[in-house]
């Protein structure tokens, strides 16, 4: 068993740049930065940031290139995905990149740092409000049938929390009496 899975929750760099192939099939390239902060032993903080390449095809491109604007925060779950290619060199190189299968909107209507950000955004007050572009909060890839599910396609259920939500049930903290004391950190 294998298992090729990225999840991004980060910003849009620029705006989608999107095409079309001679087939008519939509795509879009979305450029993701992502950042990771690390504290060194003398309590510094040190920051960086990862740049990510993220290509949508079909509807999904059509939505990130109509909704999506650089500043855009987004959740993507996707695969990765290594292209090869000659440059104008002639030197074989190679590109690493995600192939979105499911896209986010997160934030809310002034979260762009662009003009015009928002566009397709839904009305109302912030609890109530449906920031997607979708009416499950979320807009996923249907057409391939989850693993062991039969065949049949994915269910376009809402990730983002917009239908009923079962509460966690409550546990007595007093009750964890199974805690190693012996841990290596």
């Amino acid at each position: 068993m294998s298992v090729n899975k990225v999840i991004l929750v980060g910003r849009l760099g620029a705006d989608p740049e999107s095409r079309a192939t001679p087939s008519g099939l939509q795509v879009s390239n979305l450029r993701i930065a992502t950042n990771h902060v690390a504290y060194d032993r003398d309590g510094g903080k040190n920051e960086s940031t990862e740049w990510h390449r993220v290509v949508f095809f079909g509807r999904q491109a059509e939505v990130a290139e109509q909704y999506l604007r650089k500043g855009s925060q987004v959740y993507v779950e996707g695969r990765l995905r290594t292209n090869k290619y000659t440059d104008r060199d002639g030197i074989e190189r190679y590109a690493t990149e995600v192939v979105g299968e499911r896209l986010q909107m997160l934030g809310g209507r002034d979260d762009t740092q662009s003009s015009g950000g928002d566009a397709g955004w839904g009305g109302g007050s912030s609890r109530g409000r449906d920031d997607s572009f979708g009416s499950s909060g979320g807009f996923e890839d249907n057409s391939r049938p989850m693993p062991g599910s039969g065949g049949a396609p994915r269910s376009q259920g809402s990730s983002y929390g917009g239908g009923q939500q079962q509460s966690a049930p409550k546990k007595n903290i007093d009750s964890f009496d199974d805690l190693d004391d012996d841990l290596p950190f």
